[in-house]
């Protein structure tokens, strides 16, 4: 299952993500990592939760996106969940159509039933049609 958090940049999308990946840490029995832009909010997660600065792996394009993923889900059998943050930047897809990554994750979590959680800096009404039924929040 692929959800979406979305808003403008500084309505509080990072807030809802560290909220939602702090209360299921305690009731998930499988691992969580969470895929940001910088360590920045590394003392806002509880430390069951694997943060991972994606700055760090050069990524160049959505696709190379899309195989880091797929590596670390190659690596961690026990993975559950996965949170996105900065979903654009990490992603590299500022200014792109989102909607072929989306239906990606989407496959990619079915086939290897993990859930992926991305807080996305659009306003819902720029979102493409096809993904606005993962919205679980719009801010």
């Amino acid at each position: 299952m692929v959800q979406l958090i979305v808003g403008k940049k500084g309505k509080g999308k990072t807030k809802q993500l560290l909220d939602k990946v702090n209360s299921e840490v305690k009731d998930i029995s499988g691992s969580i990592v969470y895929l940001d832009k910088s360590t920045k909010h590394m003392y806002e997660l509880n430390n069951k939760v694997r943060l991972i600065d994606v700055s760090r792996y050069m990524i160049e394009n959505a696709d190379e996106f899309l195989g880091f993923v797929c590596g670390i889900i190659s690596q961690d059998h026990d993975l559950e969940q996965m949170y996105f943050d900065s979903f654009l930047k990490i992603a590299v897809l500022e200014g792109k159509d989102i909607s072929a990554v989306i239906e990606k994750l989407d496959k990619m979590s079915d086939f290897f039933q993990v859930d992926f959680i991305l807080s996305v800096s659009m306003d819902e009404s720029e979102l493409p049609e096809t993904v606005k039924d993962k919205i679980i929040v719009s801010l």
